[in-house]
């Protein structure tokens, strides 16, 4: 049957007038409440309004709010779905809901302008559902907390445009399809039931419910509307330009406008269908535009990233985990894939925690050919079997080095390390690790090996290491990591110096076998063929002694009794691995006429080279060798061609060494690698701005941090400048600034580290600057804090900038010092005392920011410096006034490609520690070296220094006039390896403060100049050598060195100045005498650090030294004296 108007608008007005009249209704209540409570603060009867409210007497109001307060709660509990029936009433609800939406599409087959009577049974069945809709419309009013917020939610208004109409139904006997529809719109709670019933366990597949629900309850809704407007008619004109169509036409019109074709075959003709298409076409355009790629998105990243990799045998592959960003992956996919540039050896598998974001996928697309994404987690089993770890070459773990929780960050990673090799202790697993106090969980795990490839890459170690370097040796911390900076960009030097400079940028440390041929030779003999055939230098070789007692593992400059064996792995400096392959293509019989380095190629020699290196075959090819320069190096007084010796100055020295630590073997650690002390009490290493302390040479640190500081590892800054190579006369005081809070914290890795003093205060105020004596300190170290959580990377760096500003900003006059200390420094400058008016105070600076360049080289004063704000071209790297630890994301390729230069490396800066010696330092009782054996390994290291070509050693060699006669002259003569030059940036008249840059591995022939100083590894018997030579002939190394303390005020450091009393060296018979004397003595006697304790009358040629229990005299020419 027909539906009148008047029937139509008592269903549309039953929705209409409940809606507001309740709206009202709630309004009223709370101006009302509002009133009252107002009322009850005035007159202070509360329990009398609450009387008045409630609107009967009760005996006992508290009890009534009890009550109300317990069922509020019941209620919901029930709503939440927390409870199990909770959890059946809310799908209750949404499946009758859906049934009600069902029947409506029943009914909408019938004409909109027709009622179905009750003999319709879905009209029974829709009034039940409609009753319990009521009754859980209820509950939720009860239950909300704010009835207006409540009343105007979408669910409610569902709910009263559906309901009160079916009770209308029910009283006419009739039925009438009207905002039915609206039922529609409780399609949106489908994720929430699906995520009850655990169907859903996913983010993806939780949002690709929301998305779905969304486009589907607005297509169902808006075509209802259409539905019920274009089969009524606009009212204002009784229907009459209404149109017969279904709902399905509704809904193939909604979808061809949502997606923007419109075909034109279904229109819409009444105005009130038009208004809402205008209206909803804007809408749809934004639905249409954000949420169906966002579906197609979902749906194509699970196929492309949740797929398991697929393993093609014969091709290599890594995985990657951890800091998967777009910046930690561009960086290390520019350090992996130089290493192979052009050649797609092995793939990169990156598993990543979370998809990745639109740079990072676009990142992936330009390295498609090498990269592949999975979606995952290390610390999952099953998304490490989907990454095929177990068919991987090896795992590496980057860590993330600016984040706010470096200890945070270290436990993830070592808990991904650990979760791989639970899943399979066979991988081989490269994890980077922030701090050092956080390796020692690694080799903990059962099945870390480390001869399998395993390593760890120490942030902090590294970093505080290079430092340590620089502070040893000005510009050293420059030279190591040029080794290891990959420059990519074209820059035009404006100033030669600037040439020379990045001509050196482009050196490396590369690995190769050794010929054969080189069997049987010593190290100075291979370096020097190496350098003059092959135009390479070797620095380096891994050695395994025959003997258990003998050297063993990686050596820098060996002494020339090592002899090299078949299949030695050299380590050497160059600019790509094309060179150094000449080292293994070298044959005497084929190239020891060969003067082209480039015509050093595999030759075709079919006689079997098994020969024996004799001492005979060994001056053959030390005499082919040295055509290319025009005179001869001085005879060689260290190493003899004749080795047969076994009366040796090595052994000589050796022995007075070995002395020497049975003497002060309680002052090293149980691996001989460093100096040790017993336990400092912090009371007795602060110092009191009252004392005024006075230091000579010593090295200043500059820390910030407070007491929730994280600890950024002060051992690792303190080993190196305690290493056992240097005697315990060479150490440099160390004097730290900062918290006292947060050196208290560090102060138990540093209390058995001799002449370690801290002074409570801030580099940031001048006075604590000059407590120390800053002006005469030998290195100042501007430590950059640690990371805060609400720092930005700009300001990461702005205590270490202004404490730089502040230091900088003290000029140092020959006035202001003592004539000694200027003295020294300039001789160490290459200068003269009466030419240096002023000095700036040596300071390096470690930025974490690599951007931040800009503000250190504006306080650098020097123009035309170099183009950009790339750290590793700026003025204030090359000079070695600057660092910056950004460089070390490319250690993680060089571990995974030769493990061997990252050992290297590891060894140079950290002084020698290893994993043993990590154990040891843990430990709270410092265990005593079980025999001299152990400390003599370690004492007998090379040692970085800086000579000056006008002073002993140096100055003996002769010719000197290029590198190659220097490098040559000084390995012959003194075994000391040249590997660069510290250089003077401009003419004293335009370089006032002395400035100078560094030159990684000059040319052969790069000439040289007399103020040049030589980056130098200096051999152990070198320098034992000469002790014999006065104080005057020191090397700068050894210039600015500050004095032992003296017995009478051990807490207090003074200043003691040699006087030399020597006019002439000792002959070399001489040297051996004196050892021989020394080996015999009771009281050994160190003669590096104190060589004034030797005495020679001016008149004639005998030598005496004084020691605590006489003077001994000295055999010389068969007399004795």
């Amino acid at each position: 049957m027909s539906c009148t108007a008047e029937v139509q608008a008592a269903f549309i007005l039953s929705s209409f007038v409940t809606f507001f009249l309740g709206l009202i209704i709630l309004f009223i209540c709370r101006l009302m409440w509002r009133a009252l409570k107002r009322w009850r603060n005035i007159k202070g009867t509360g329990i009398f309004l609450e009387l008045i409210s409630s609107g009967t007497i009760r005996n006992n109001p508290l009890e009534s709010l009890h009550f109300h307060g317990l069922f509020r709660n019941r209620i919901e509990m029930l709503l939440s779905a927390q409870t199990f029936v909770g959890q059946v009433l809310v799908i209750l609800v949404f499946v009758l809901s859906i049934g009600s939406l069902i029947i409506y599409f029943i009914n909408s087959t019938d004409p909109v302008g027709s009622c179905s009577s009750y003999e319709d049974k879905t009209i029974p069945i829709d009034l039940i559902f409609n009753t319990f809709f009521a009754f859980y419309f209820g509950l939720r009013f009860v239950a909300a907390d704010d009835k207006i917020k409540f009343w105007l939610e979408m669910n409610s208004i569902v709910d009263i445009f559906t309901i009160p109409p079916t009770f209308v139904s029910f009283y006419l006997k009739s039925n009438w399809l009207g905002l039915r529809f609206l039922r529609a719109l409780r399609l949106l709670e489908l994720p929430q039931i699906l995520q009850i019933l655990q169907v859903m366990k996913t983010s993806n597949s939780v949002k690709f419910s929301k998305l779905l629900a969304i486009v589907l309850s607005t297509w169902f809704t808006a075509a209802g509307f259409i539905h019920l407007v274009e089969n009524s008619g606009d009212p204002w004109l009784k229907g009459k330009n209404s149109q017969n169509i279904t709902y399905f036409e509704c809904i193939y019109l909604v979808m061809a406008t949502t997606s923007t074709v419109g075909f034109g075959d279904v229109v819409a003709k009444t105005s009130l269908g038009r208004t809402f298409i205008i209206f909803f076409t804007l809408g749809s355009l934004i639905l249409f535009a954000n949420y169906v790629p966002e579906m197609v998105e979902l749906f194509a990243n699970k196929r492309k990233y949740t797929s398991p990799y697929e393993v093609v045998k014969g091709k290599k592959f890594i995985v990657v985990c951890g800091n998967i960003t777009v910046d930690s992956v561009t960086a290390f996919l520019r350090n992996f894939l130089r290493h192979r540039s052009g050649e797609i050896n092995t793939e990169i598998v990156f598993l990543g925690e979370m998809p990745p974001s639109l740079e990072l996928e676009t990142l992936f697309k330009c390295y498609l050919a090498y990269t592949t994404f999975v979606s995952g987690s290390a610390l999952k089993w099953e998304d490490l079997k989907r990454a095929a770890v177990d068919s991987a070459e090896a795992c590496l773990i980057i860590a993330n080095p600016l984040c706010s929780d470096s200890h945070a960050e270290d436990t993830a990673n070592i808990m991904r390390a650990l979760s791989i090799k639970n899943y399979y202790p066979r991988a081989r697993v490269i994890i980077q690790i922030l701090l050092s106090h956080n390796k020692v969980y690694l080799p903990k795990i059962p099945s870390w090996d480390w001869s399998a490839g395993d390593n760890i890459i120490c942030f902090a170690e590294l970093k505080l290491g290079f430092i340590a370097q620089g502070c040893l040796v000005p510009g050293l911390c420059t030279f190591l990591t040029s080794l290891f900076v990959e420059q990519n960009r074209k820059v035009f030097p404006k100033q030669p110096w600037q040439k020379y400079f990045l001509n050196g940028l482009k050196n490396k440390i590369l690995t190769q076998r050794l010929s054969n041929d080189f069997a049987g030779m010593c190290f100075p003999e291979v370096s020097r063929i190496c350098f003059v055939k092959m135009n390479l230098m070797l620095i380096a070789i891994q050695y395994d002694s025959l003997f258990t007692s003998g050297y063993s593992g990686l050596i820098l400059n060996p002494p020339a009794h090592v002899k090299l064996h078949k299949n030695t792995l050299g380590f050497f400096i160059a600019e790509s691995p094309k060179e150094v392959r000449r080292a293994a293509f070298y044959c005497y019989l084929c190239h020891h006429n060969v003067h082209n380095p480039e015509l050093i190629e595999k030759c075709c020699c079919s006689k079997v080279k098994t020969r024996q290196h004799s001492a005979g075959s060994s001056v053959r090819i030390l005499k082919n060798t040295i055509k290319h320069f025009k005179s001869r190096t001085v005879k060689r007084n260290i190493f003899p061609v004749e080795m047969e010796n076994k009366t040796s100055t090595l052994t000589l020295n050796t022995r007075d060494l070995l002395n020497d630590t049975e003497q002060d073997s309680h002052l090293l650690d149980s691996s001989g690698l460093f100096h040790w002390s017993k336990s400092t009490p912090l009371e007795k290493a602060i110092l009191k701005r009252t004392d005024k302390p006075k230091f000579r040479n010593h090295i200043v640190a500059c820390i910030f941090g407070d007491a929730h500081s994280t600890l950024m590892g002060l051992r690792n800054f303190v080993m190196p400048l305690r290493a056992s190579n240097y005697s315990l006369q060479e150490l440099k005081d160390i004097v730290f600034i900062g918290s006292l809070d947060y050196l208290q914290k560090e102060w138990r890795f540093l209390r058995n580290f001799p002449r370690i003093f801290i002074l409570p205060g801030s580099a940031l105020y001048l006075g604590d600057l000059q407590a120390v004596n800053i002006e005469e300190c030998a290195m100042c170290a501007v430590l950059s804090p640690p990371s805060k959580p609400s720092s930005s990377p700009t300001l990461v760096d702005t205590e270490a900038i202004l404490a730089t500003l502040n230091i900088r900003s003290l000029w140092i006059s020959p006035s202001a010092q003592r004539p000694s200390v200027l003295e020294d420094v300039s001789q160490f400058l290459g200068g003269h005392p009466e030419t240096s008016k002023y000095r700036r105070i040596p300071i390096l600076t470690e930025l974490k920011n690599p951007s931040n360049i800009h503000f250190i080289e504006q306080l650098g004063g020097l123009e035309e410096s170099l183009p950009g704000t790339n750290l590793h071209l700026s003025t204030s790297f090359s000079t070695g006034a600057v660092f910056s630890s950004t460089f070390m994301d490319s250690l993680l390729a060089t571990a995974f490609y030769n493990y061997h230069v990252l050992e290297l490396l590891q060894m140079l800066v950290t002084g020698g520690v290893s994993s043993q010696l990590e154990h040891h330092l843990d430990k709270e009782k410092v265990e005593m070296p079980e025999s001299c054996t152990t400390s003599l390994c370690g004492r007998t290291r090379c040692k970085m220094g800086l000579l000056a070509l006008h002073k002993p050693m140096l100055s003996d060699v002769k010719p000197k006039d290029t590198f190659g006669q220097l490098f040559c002259g000084s390995l012959d003569s003194f075994g000391v390896l040249c590997v660069g030059l510290y250089r003077m940036i401009a003419e004293e008249e335009f370089n006032p403060e002395h400035r100078r840059f560094v030159i990684t591995r000059p040319a052969n022939e790069f000439k040289l100049l007399s103020s040049d100083l030589v980056f130098c590894a200096i051999p152990i018997s070198t320098i034992l050598s000469q002790k014999s030579i006065p104080s005057s002939c020191q090397y700068p190394n050894e210039i600015i060195n500050i004095m032992p303390l003296t017995p009478e005020t051990p807490g207090t450091p003074e200043i003691l100045e040699t006087q030399p009393n020597v006019n002439s060296s000792p002959t070399m018979d001489t040297v051996v005498n004196i050892a021989e004397t020394l080996n015999s003595s009771t009281q050994p006697l160190d003669l590096i650090s104190n060589p004034s304790v030797f005495k020679q009358s001016p008149n004639s040629s005998k030598l005496s030294f004084q020691t605590q229990s006489g003077q001994y005299g000295v055999k010389e020419n068969g007399k004795e004296t």
